[in-house]
């Protein structure tokens, strides 16, 4: 299987308000930036959507590392809520409903072809592919003020 490392972060200006999305994928040496956004969405929908769009880049199963600055991302798949949300058929262990179930759920699907690790790194702290990740979702949150 083919090693991949794959390094997200997602970004809102306003929460709700623009955001975007950036994902930097290293296979082999080789590099491959990726970014999106929308323009009315949250921090939140931001990261999970990186990870999905950076998953689905990939046109096979992948070894996969995956790390990211969002504790709910990581948090949500490494601690199995995301999976135990989904069982319960989007409903929290509070009975609350769970939030972003719709990407949750196409995220877990992506999940599911590949083998992932996930790796939490603090944001802002000076990790070189988390800033670049930074970067490249500031700046299509921004796009939309243009």
């Amino acid at each position: 299987m083919t090693h991949v490392d794959i390094y997200t972060d997602g970004a809102c200006r306003g929460n709700p308000g623009a955001g975007g999305w950036g994902a930097v994928l290293v296979c082999r040496g080789v590099e491959k930036e990726l970014s999106g956004g929308e323009p009315m969405t949250t921090n939140n929908r931001m990261e999970l959507t990186a990870a999905i769009e950076a998953l689905r880049a990939l046109s096979r199963p992948c070894e996969i590392t995956l790390t990211s600055d969002s504790k709910y991302l990581v948090d949500g798949i490494t601690k199995g809520w995301a999976e135990s949300w989904k069982a319960r058929g989007w409903v929290k262990s509070d009975k609350s409903p769970a939030l972003n179930p719709d990407l949750w759920d196409t995220l877990l699907t992506e999940l599911a072809r590949h083998e992932v690790t996930f790796v939490w790194v603090k944001g802002h702290a000076g990790h070189p592919y988390n800033e670049r990740c930074d970067a490249l979702a500031t700046a299509y949150a921004d796009s939309f003020k243009a």
